[in-house]
């Protein structure tokens, strides 16, 4: 949310994933909006539609009813249950910031976030997200499962009478604020360099590209994951007090940026091979 991206959490049911964006919405003074994604769902129903209206004195007009993707923090809860066609009305809102409805562009107020979410064992009845619409997340951050205490103290605190509740915490014009502080952030010339070579080093066509790179990926990452990887970068140095991005500060956002921007090839399936693993040979490779 301080890089100003869009987030996929992928993880069990009853993992909390809901409650993490609710609680999120409830912490900062911003509109939240929640999209259950089923295969029935239409564009219109996201977006929202041209509505035919009649006013006192009998004459129609066309009138913009505004869809649940119009508010600062959306989530779009089993993401991966809509049709391509539902799903790709997300992009122009995730990429720009905007929504274009009957040849009319209408620019989303800031800040604007999508946070989606999916399960990823349930498959029946899904359709899994182009590769053009994962590039579009920021991060992709994985859910497992609780320790033993964790799990102990979500049964106590929530299924007691007591419902805790986040306090607000953060104005919407702070956050605003926060987001352009982070882009102000300085990023060193051996830092980007160092950025440009795991992006490349993610390519099995790269001379630097790892050994497992080169077997097991069929494409590596974008161009937008080096944006990403500076951006998350940057917030990560601004949350832990520093004016500028470190080496750490790189290391520490490379899983979540690169986990989802790799298309692995059909034997990292046979063997297991995982993309966080590639992303832990990416690093070491270029430390």
């Amino acid at each position: 949310m301080l890089g100003g991206g869009n987030v996929l959490i992928e993880g069990q049911p009853g993992l909390g994933k809901t409650l993490l964006v609710r609680t999120l919405a409830d912490a900062v003074d911003i509109a939240a909006s929640r999209i259950q994604f089923t295969p029935d769902l239409m564009p219109a129903d996201i977006t929202g539609t041209q509505v035919l209206m009649r006013d006192d004195v009998g004459r129609t007009t066309l009138e913009f009813r505004a869809g649940p993707l119009f508010a600062n923090l959306v989530l779009a809860d089993e993401i991966n249950r809509a049709t391509p066609k539902t799903q790709s009305a997300l992009l122009e809102a995730m990429q720009e910031h905007a929504v274009t409805v009957a040849g009319v562009r209408r620019v989303l107020e800031e800040p604007f976030c999508v946070i989606a979410t999916q399960n990823p064992i349930e498959m029946e009845g899904t359709y899994p997200l182009p590769e053009a619409q994962l590039d579009r997340f920021l991060l992709k951050v994985t859910v497992g499962f609780p320790t033993i205490d964790v799990l102990r103290s979500i049964g106590i605190a929530t299924t007691g009478a007591a419902q805790a509740t986040a306090k607000r915490v953060m104005e919407r014009n702070t956050l605003v604020g926060i987001q352009r502080m982070v882009r102000q952030i300085v990023v060193a010339p051996h830092v980007a360099d160092l950025a440009a070579n795991m992006t490349m080093a993610t390519h099995p066509e790269h001379a630097s590209a790892p050994a497992r790179i080169k077997r097991y990926v069929r494409f590596g990452a974008s161009p937008r994951a080096m944006q990403a990887l500076l951006l998350a970068g940057r917030a990560n140095a601004l949350l832990e007090g520093r004016a500028w991005v470190g080496v750490e500060d790189l290391i520490a956002v490379a899983p979540p940026v690169f986990r989802h921007r790799m298309i692995l090839g059909f034997d990292a399936t046979l063997d297991g091979i995982t993309t966080d693993a590639l992303v832990v040979d990416v690093v070491a490779a270029i430390r």
